[in-house]
């Protein structure tokens, strides 16, 4: 084949490729606009909010001389406990997994944005797999251990010439996670994920804060395990959500640390029922609003609800539109 031949296979395999990324992203968009979409992200959301919830929980108890496992480990099992036992841990567990696809999904319709935002929304649905399959390992009998998989994990590593390294790297990425974690609680961007009335904002920002803040901390202790056991070589010194906050009990005023970690967990929890509820829509200024069309179809109930509102102090009311009017939803609403 001459060059004029492989120069078009060349483009023909571009231009079928871009094509088939096209479609991919697509129909993810379209499957993120799924009313069912709706539902998963709600229904993940509260078993997220329900599994660092219980985690606060028992890291506050530890913190006070109890005993058990401040990881999901621990609060998979604190769920099989309740009232509810196994049934909820199925619960929690599929509503995670189902959370993690969509995920993936929304990773898919986000590539065309930009790589960076396909990656974010690839790493919470990998975090919502792990979370969701230890549910489900317990709800069948099975049981997981976090803190030996963790050590196990480093062993392994660090029996090949350039493992401690590796564990070290491991660790930094882990650290960084977590200061990630905390200036996005510090500086509340996390508002851009949830959208709550006005009225519940300033509650959800406190929420969205201290939770943030907290578990960015927590997840930074975890990083410092990964290197210390790096640095000294030892694998047992790793550890994973649990080890890091035993630790604390450890060192001076760490008690004190361990019981603002578990309040903020807790306050996390609760942070996640609001965004599961409130979730925000994410749309950009581009395409989105080109192609995706919103109907408030309670508009009415709602604007007579806020103007009665005891507290409304008669500020004004702007309606209007910033497009053009005449669409599709129109011939519906």
């Amino acid at each position: 084949m001459n060059r004029d031949g492989r120069s078009s296979a060349a483009a023909s395999a571009k231009d079928a490729a871009g094509w088939a990324t096209d479609k991919a992203q697509d129909a993810a968009a379209g499957a993120e606009r799924h009313r069912a979409a709706d539902w998963v992200t709600g229904a993940g959301q509260i078993a997220n909010g329900i599994v660092h919830f219980a985690i606060g929980a028992i890291a506050l108890g530890v913190a006070f001389g109890g005993s058990g496992s401040a990881d999901q480990s621990g609060a998979m099992q604190a769920i099989q406990e309740s009232p509810l036992g196994t049934v909820a841990l199925w619960a929690v567990g599929l509503a995670l997994i189902a959370l993690a696809l969509l995920a993936f999904v929304v990773a898919v319709a986000a590539s065309r944005r930009g790589w960076k935002d396909a990656l974010k929304e690839a790493g919470r649905g990998v975090a919502y797999v792990v979370v969701g399959a230890t549910a489900l390992v317990v709800a069948t009998g099975g049981t997981s251990d976090g803190e030996s998989q963790t050590e196990s994990f480093s062993a392994q590593l660090m029996s090949n010439p350039f493992g401690a390294l590796l564990v070290g790297l491991i660790g930094a990425g882990i650290a960084a996670i977590g200061v990630y974690f905390v200036v996005k609680g510090a500086k509340r961007t996390f508002r851009e994920d949830v959208a709550p009335p006005a009225r519940w904002r300033r509650l959800v920002d406190v929420l969205g804060t201290a939770g943030y803040i907290a578990k960015g901390v927590a997840i930074v202790i975890v990083g410092g395990l990964f290197v210390i056991a790096a640095v000294r070589h030892d694998p047992e010194e790793a550890g994973g959500l649990d080890g890091a906050l035993q630790s604390l009990t450890t060192v001076p005023g760490g008690v004190i640390a361990l019981i603002a970690i578990a309040v903020g967990l807790m306050l996390y929890g609760v942070y996640c029922f609001a965004r599961g509820n409130h979730e925000y829509l994410g749309y950009n200024t581009g395409r989105d609003f080109d192609q995706r069309i919103v109907v408030k179809t309670n508009l009415v109930p709602v604007l007579r609800r806020e103007l009665r509102r005891p507290g409304w102090r008669r500020e004004p009311v702007t309606i209007g539109t910033a497009c053009d009017p005449y669409q599709q939803a129109e011939l519906k609403y």
